[in-house]
């Protein structure tokens, strides 16, 4: 591929694609932390949020309503909007996150974090550089988050600390086959962004459409490692339990 008078790779526009999607992850990441630590700190915004089930309900909501229409309404809008958007729900994240600080401590969340951030990392360049058809795994472990949902809605009844434990380890499990596979769904889009000269363009961070695809990469990588996240600080915490 040549773009004016220099030629590009299709590994370098890959790269150069999956740089912007890491970027934009990062930035949501930082600010959901900064945010949740904040929080963690001010009895009185605890309040607001977590004093009224009806303030947390509506932010759980919101941050639905973020996802899907983040989602749905890529195509229609500009680059600076789906990067908006994005930000907004790692913002509203960090709000209900904040609540981990209240329930763990502080030493078993960034262990969780860090565990989590490793095994992340591990399997994204794994269902980056695979050329093994992740599809199949990808629906195994779709199905296996319908299969944890039903069952953690069972156990708010039940509230088994044995049935509890073995849905964080199912969950991580269910995170890291969706981070392999959402990866090489990207590496895909990448390689597909253009036949005609888009990819060297984005590389620059000058295509929109190349830039909207990474911001929903983005947002698709990070519910995969907040999730994950979630999931080994349940394990961690399970364990000390048993």
């Amino acid at each position: 591929m040549e773009y004016q008078g220099t030629v590009i790779r299709p590994e370098d526009s890959v790269r150069a694609f999956f740089n912007r999607v890491y970027g934009w992850m990062a930035g949501g990441l930082a600010l959901t932390a900064a945010i949740a630590w904040f929080v963690s700190g001010s009895r009185a915004i605890q309040q607001v949020v977590f004093g009224s089930p009806l303030v947390f309900i509506l932010l759980i909501v919101a941050e639905f309503s973020l996802v899907i229409g983040l989602s749905r309404a890529i195509n229609r809008m500009s680059p600076q909007m789906a990067g908006l958007l994005f930000l907004t729900y790692a913002a509203v994240n960090g709000l209900t996150l904040s609540s981990i600080f209240m329930v763990y401590a502080k030493g078993d969340i960034a262990m969780a974090f860090a565990s989590s951030a490793g095994l992340f990392l591990a399997m994204s360049l794994i269902g980056s550089a695979t050329r093994m058809d992740l599809s199949k795994l990808g629906n195994i472990a779709l199905f296996g988050l319908v299969g944890i949902i039903i069952v953690s809605v069972i156990n708010l009844f039940t509230k088994s600390s044995s049935l509890d434990f073995l849905i964080s380890i199912i969950g991580i499990v269910v995170f890291l086959g969706l981070t392999a596979w959402d990866t090489q769904k990207l590496r895909r889009m990448a390689l597909s962004l253009d036949p005609v000269g888009d990819n060297s363009i984005a590389m620059a961070g000058g295509n929109p459409r190349a830039e909207k695809v990474a911001v929903i990469g983005a947002l698709s990588l990070y519910l995969d490692l907040v999730n994950l996240f979630l999931f080994v600080l349940r394990f961690f915490s399970g364990r000390r339990r048993s």
